[in-house]
């Protein structure tokens, strides 16, 4: 069969695409499988530092879950989904990967609509072109966001914006998801590879072992008092500090050369 996910390795990046282009990316329960297996070896393989998530064509990001296949569950009696994914094939999808440390940069390109809109709230980092168009309009087909949406973004953004979009289903530019937050930067469609490459090459001069602390760190704080958020444990700066790396960076500037990153 042929594979819903592509997955390239190069150079310290996983490309990750969704890659269903004649139905707009949209997710089936294979598709949700294949991500698992992705997700796991990014976590595992040490030679990655950064992730980008796009999917395939210029029509979109993913218009999230393949309805078809949902209408022909439910006329087979398979129970509808709810909030999250625990028992379904693919859990942990990635909208409940609380702990992948390597940062994700969604590039969008499209439509990111329902679970492609959750996807994309779940990355770390967002590019999109100026075509990009977002929404969860779940609640005109009588269901919820589950994967996430819900509850990410009335996290990131003002709530009664959130509230607004979340209840009527309404569609977002990509400049309304800029001035929002939810976008780290707009382009033109032309420039979208290349602004996405200039992120990733930022991302990639910084250390590894610094970028899981951060990611770890901001993410396990978010809804901790300031006073517990400096007490806390995080594993991944506990390596940190013990590494070479963290050697390295202020003996590279005082030797005035570029570091090098071990990731150790």
């Amino acid at each position: 069969m042929t594979p819903r996910v592509r997955y390239e390795k190069a150079d310290h990046v996983a490309r990750v695409t969704l890659d269903r282009p004649e139905v707009l990316n949209a997710m089936d329960l294979r598709m949700h499988a294949e991500l698992a297996e992705v997700w796991d070896d990014v976590e595992a393989d040490d030679d990655i530092r950064v992730v980008v998530l796009t999917g395939a064509g210029d029509r979109a990001f993913s218009v999230g879950q393949d309805l078809r296949e949902r209408a022909r569950l439910d006329a087979d009696g398979v129970p509808p989904s709810s909030f999250g994914s625990r028992g379904q094939p693919g859990w942990p999808r990635l909208t409940e990967r609380f702990d992948l440390s390597k940062p994700v940069l969604a590039r969008v390109d499209g439509y990111a609509l329902g679970g492609g809109f959750e996807l994309a709230l779940a990355c770390d980092l967002v590019v999109a072109s100026d075509r990009a168009v977002f929404a969860l309009p779940e609640p005109r087909l009588g269901l919820v966001p589950g994967a996430g949406g819900a509850f990410r973004l009335s996290r990131q953004v003002p709530l009664k914006a959130a509230m607004g979009y979340l209840l009527t289903g309404r569609r977002m530019d990509a400049g309304t998801a800029y001035a929002l937050g939810l976008v780290n930067e707009v382009v033109p469609a032309a420039e979208l590879d290349r602004c996405v490459a200039d992120w990733v090459a930022d991302l990639l001069a910084c250390a590894p072992l610094a970028l899981r602390a951060i990611k770890q760190a901001v993410l396990g704080a978010l809804d901790r008092p300031l006073p517990e958020a400096f007490a806390g444990r995080y594993g991944w700066e506990e390596r940190r500090r013990a590494s070479r790396d963290a050697v390295e960076g202020p003996r590279a500037f005082a030797e005035k050369r570029a570091p090098v990153w071990l990731g150790r």
